[in-house]
């Protein structure tokens, strides 16, 4: 019997969250990245630059999202007032309130996970996923050829 590999277990999983999460996401007219968009800028507005590492999105893709975003009113951007090169992006009233609608359904389904899992394995769960970034990081600086993969 083949064994899984951590990554794939990881990638399938993701997957299925990640198209419920876009299903949830049409309720409200919206997509499961603009949502994740939402919940990553900060009230006092969050800088570009980092936006795209906290969301894992490469710079082409967020500049379209938040093009996207900002054309439906969801955002504005300003200047950075310590870095003019640097803009900021803030949430208008209107992107607050869709950031809510996201927020609602991720905290349902953690407590949904929840509710299926005892606080041990749930800590253990964050301990293999800590682990698993951990070894991700450090994993350019291993001596892997290509006889080992």
């Amino acid at each position: 019997m083949k064994q899984e590999t951590f990554d794939s277990a990881l990638r399938s999983a993701w997957q299925m969250v990640s198209k419920m999460y876009n299903k949830e996401a049409t309720k409200f007219d919206s997509t499961m990245a603009t949502g994740f968009a939402l919940l990553s800028i900060d009230a006092e507005g969050t800088p570009s630059t980092t936006l795209g590492p906290k969301m894992g999105m490469e710079p082409t893709s967020l500049s379209r999202l938040l093009n996207t975003m900002e054309q439906r009113s969801l955002i504005t951007r300003t200047k950075h007032p310590e870095d003019g090169r640097s803009v900021l992006i803030h949430l208008t009233p209107f992107g607050k309130q869709k950031r809510e609608d996201s927020k609602e359904v991720v905290l349902q389904f953690n407590n949904q996970v929840a509710t299926n899992l005892s606080p041990e394995k749930i800590a253990h769960f964050f301990e293999v996923i800590q682990c698993i970034k951990q070894t991700a990081n450090q994993f350019e600086h291993f001596n892997v050829t290509s006889q080992t993969l």
